[in-house]
């Protein structure tokens, strides 16, 4: 197996940045990339010795800025400067595990040599990925657009020994870090501030990580829900590929298709059944969770595009001799396919409560609360509260933050995406959605014991098995917390492969 991954202008696809992460995988610099990198750097540097014109970001101040001229000698000052005022994040600290997809990210964005950053940038950019040196960063501070410039200011300070990182453990100086390794500060050149900063990659890191988890928990949804299905003692024909090729939206065929294998064999949806329907948050799973598979994938092909592209402001085109001022950096893009995911992934976790709700009912012959001696025992009564809760809460967070904007920078930047909150609360839905879905399972695991000796399909059975090894079944009224921590691990560690 090949340890390292090497950037190059070859398509960058989550599923091989899922394998990256998955496999712990060192970057490398290709030998395209760098001769990209380092020929879009000679051509700024010779375009700067014979010009004196000004160029936006390069040999002129930032934003409203823009027409303030500044002089050869203060052009390394001017993009330290940059970095330093721009890093203004608060809030909480951004997961180490998006950092680190934001560093990849950013790197492969450079090393197409659109950016004019210097080689040795990019590659102690390189070095820190590799030897787990995580820069601080903040969730709070950036509006999307003009690219995500608070946090990849905190991204980038430690190059210049600035910041804190994480490493080896704990968090310390960015100067301490650098010393242990050896590695001088970089010293800035001109537009490279303006490179490391203009950029989607918090919002697309954010994103990246979040459709990761959404793909698994779209087909976790679909295991879960066939597990209450047979709980509650459902009927197979919603499933029947004929009700779906008359209303053919992909996601409602994948859904069907799976739930008819899931329940393959199963003795309990074969049984004889004494009701002719079931409700809505059953009969309807392939209409409902197919929509959030098509979303997704929708989502998909925008984060795949964004993760090849050259976000940064200007963009040089050597072969063409041009420096071109332009708005590759607004996450507009990015923003309303986030938004679009928070209310697809709210929606899978919405249809999840209510079938949890049904479970506990005292309907279809099970005992009401899903425990026996009710009354003695609330047995499953609060969880439900806890999904009704978190769900409550999804639907708020799932409010657009892509129709919002608010004017910066005197002006110049009269339009705003907000991505970068969209991003923030889209990856709280993903969580919530964690959490409803480990609060349904606990109570469709319940459900199914009262079906026995009955069994349900070989896979649904062997699924169980080892969810009852984290998990046992509740006999008697015990604090459940745990329960649905144990569940959200168990569901966490479960592994699928994702399809292209």
């Amino acid at each position: 197996m090949e340890h390292s991954h090497y950037i190059s202008t070859e398509v960058l696809t989550l599923e091989t940045l899922q394998g990256i992460i998955a496999e712990h995988k060192t970057l490398a610099l290709s030998e395209e990339a760098k001769i990209n990198i380092q020929q879009c750097r000679d051509y700024l540097d010779q375009k700067m010795a014979a010009n004196e014109t000004p160029i936006y970001g390069i040999n002129t101040g930032f934003g409203s800025l823009c027409n303030v001229k500044i002089s050869n000698e203060n052009l390394s000052q001017l993009q330290e400067n940059l970095v330093k005022s721009h890093a203004c994040g608060t809030g909480e600290e951004v997961p180490s595990e998006i950092v680190k997809i934001m560093l990849l990210l950013k790197i492969q964005s450079l090393s197409y040599g659109h950016s004019g950053v210097q080689l040795q940038t990019v590659e102690r950019l390189v070095d820190f990925y590799n030897n787990d040196i995580l820069p601080v960063i903040y969730t709070q501070g950036s509006l999307g657009a003009s690219g995500d410039l608070a946090p990849l200011a905190h991204l980038s300070l430690p190059l210049l020994g600035e910041g804190e990182v994480y490493y080896d453990g704990f968090r310390q100086p960015a100067k301490k870090v650098l010393e242990k390794m050896g590695w001088q500060p970089i010293v800035l050149q001109s537009k490279e501030g303006l490179a490391l900063l203009n950029g989607t990659q918090f919002m697309s890191a954010y994103g990246s990580y979040i459709l990761l988890k959404a793909m698994k928990y779209s087909y976790l949804a679909d295991v879960i829900s066939a597990i209450s299905l047979e709980g509650f003692d459902g009927r197979i024909e919603p499933f029947d590929e004929l009700i779906h090729y008359v209303r053919p939206h992909k996601g409602q065929i994948v859904t069907a298709k799976r739930m008819r294998e899931l329940l393959e064999d199963s003795q309990i949806i074969t049984q004889p059944k004494a009701h002719v329907q079931d409700p809505y948050s059953f009969r309807c799973i392939p209409q409902v969770h197919g929509a959030s598979k098509d979303t997704i994938d929708y989502v998909k092909k925008v984060f795949k595009t964004e993760i090849n592209s050259v976000t940064d402001n200007p963009n040089i085109f050597k072969n063409e001799d041009l420096i071109i001022s332009g708005g590759n950096f607004h996450g507009q893009p990015l923003a309303l396919a986030l938004d679009f995911l928070g209310l697809a992934l709210a929606e899978l976790g919405s249809i999840s409560e209510r079938r949890t709700y049904q479970l506990i009912s005292g309907l279809r012959g099970l005992p009401a609360f899903l425990v026996d001696n009710p009354g003695l025992n609330s047995g499953f009564m609060i969880p439900q509260y806890t999904a009704a809760s978190i769900a409550s809460q999804n639907k708020q967070l799932a409010t657009p933050a892509s129709v919002d904007s608010i004017v910066s920078s005197n002006g110049q930047e009269d339009h705003v995406s907000m991505g970068a909150n969209a991003a923030t609360k889209t990856l709280r839905i993903m969580e919530n959605l964690e959490r409803i879905l480990a609060i349904e399972l606990m109570n469709a695991s319940q459900a199914i014991a009262f079906r026995q000796p009955l069994k349900s399909s070989e896979f649904i059975e062997s699924f169980l098995k080892s969810y009852r090894e984290e998990v046992p079944l509740v006999k008697e009224d015990r604090i459940l917390h745990y329960d649905i921590e144990n569940s959200v691990a168990f569901l966490n560690s479960f592994m699928i492969e994702l399809e292209e």
